[in-house]
């Protein structure tokens, strides 16, 4: 694979600092070189994008989703957060089969690639058909096998994680696997134990659902005598690389059970859907290592970084009535910190990094005139105006379009949707 020469691009770096015009130089899947201006050393065979329109940003991470729920996108509307769970999500959820989880993640995944996303971490079941999907993709993905205290055979569960790890965790640079116990309501304190001791194991992190919900608080300090986050610390996995799904409504005694090595994910869609209230992860924001994720595509509808960063920035305003909550900079940040949460080393623009980036076009209708390129990239921007994005210096998208063959992959989804709907509910083993 020859060079990639980025040329006369308007640079946006992960703290939000814009520069140029830059020419990145992109060689063997890492950035051998930024320069300014347009250099003249050319070679044959490079492959030369002109660039002088575009704005050049690390690609986006997608911290929390659960991909292969693409396949049930609007079929849970209108549901409080119990009879979401219970009535509509694990009923279905309990029909699928493997071809069903690679057909939502393949989809998931396009959905993804449109809208800038280089990393996701994911968290699911069925976890070797997603780790199928985003080696044949050419995404890069943190996957998460998600295990049930409450389905039973907790330590079969387990040993099956640790397979998973061993097989692809490391595979082409692009897949890294973690533990996923689900939840401290659906894992037992000693199930939450285990998981951190075989992650520790194998040294690799995890990845759990924490107070999602204020109630969670409650039922937990009712059965346990601890809040959630206090289960999860006295479990050890705290002391391990964690990606925390939500933490929505850490408490402020909470705040320093946190380590460096925890991030949290906040889906701010997902919470206003199903109508879970405030939460507190505006409140000094600051103190916080929070991150952007999607949630699933059943809850969330859609899987783009952008949106949900822009609805946390515009409720953390009106909760808080307070203009300048959340400004452009400080939410760009939460953005990028989401490469900081996982172990590929992208996020920079810089020699040596690895070439995870996304060329923007801010000169459409929705975004021009960028007066400011974060406030159109926050409050404007969507998959329209990503026009290139590359992984590892492989194209993803190319001149707006994707490298995927996207009918096929929908094609796909058509006909395992269809199976959903005729295989109905069955009965589940879990309880929200």
């Amino acid at each position: 694979m020859g060079r990639v020469l980025l040329e006369g691009a308007t640079v946006v770096d992960r703290d939000g600092n814009v520069s140029g015009p830059r020419t990145v130089v992109v060689e063997d899947g890492l950035i051998s070189a930024v320069a300014a201006g347009r250099p003249g050393d050319r070679r044959p065979d490079d492959e030369v994008v002109d660039c002088s329109r575009l704005h050049l940003t690390p690609g986006l991470v997608n911290l929390h989703t659960h991909s292969p729920m693409n396949i049930f996108k609007g079929i849970a509307e209108d549901a409080t957060p119990d009879r979401w769970f219970n009535e509509e999500i694990w009923p279905y959820e309990s029909k699928m089969d493997g071809d069903d989880v690679e057909a939502g993640a393949m989809l998931a995944i396009a959905e993804m690639i449109d809208n800038g996303v280089t990393a996701f971490a994911d968290h699911y079941f069925s976890a070797e058909r997603i780790c199928a999907a985003v080696i044949g993709s050419g995404i890069r993905a943190d996957v998460a096998p998600t295990l049930f205290g409450m389905a039973g055979d907790f330590s079969g569960q387990l040993e099956h994680a640790s397979d998973l790890v061993r097989e692809w965790n490391g595979r082409e640079g692009r897949l890294s696997l973690r533990f996923g116990p689900h939840s401290p309501y659906t894992c037992s304190p000693d199930d939450l134990a285990a998981c951190a001791v075989a992650a520790a194991d194998l040294g690799v992190g995890a990845h759990i659902h924490v107070e999602d919900s204020e109630a969670q608080i409650a039922a937990s300090v009712e059965r346990h005598g601890k809040t959630p986050l206090r289960v999860v610390s006295d479990s050890g996995l705290m002391d391990l690389p964690l990606i925390i799904g939500h933490g929505y409504w850490i408490l402020d005694e909470e705040r320093p059970l946190l380590r460096d090595g925890n991030w949290i994910a906040v889906c701010m869609k997902t919470y206003m859907k199903l109508g879970e209230g405030p939460g507190r992860v505006w409140r000094r924001p600051e103190e916080l290592p929070l991150c952007i994720g999607t949630d699933g595509a059943a809850s969330s509808n859609t899987l783009s970084p952008l949106e949900q960063a822009r609805t946390l920035a515009l409720a953390a305003k009106y909760q808080e009535r307070n203009a300048e909550a959340f400004p452009l900079k400080a939410t760009w940040k939460m953005l990028m910190r989401g490469h900081d949460a996982l172990p590929f080393g992208t996020g920079r623009i810089e020699a040596g990094a690895p070439a995870d980036l996304v060329l923007w076009d801010l000169r459409r209708p929705n975004t021009f005139p960028a007066y400011d390129p974060l406030a159109a990239l926050i409050y404007s921007a969507d998959a329209g105006n990503v026009r290139h994005s590359m992984v590892a210096g492989r194209w993803l998208k190319k001149d707006g379009e994707s490298m995927l063959d996207v009918g096929a992959v929908i094609e796909r989804a058509a006909g395992r949707a269809a199976g959903i709907l005729r295989k109905g509910k069955g009965k589940t083993y879990l309880e929200f």
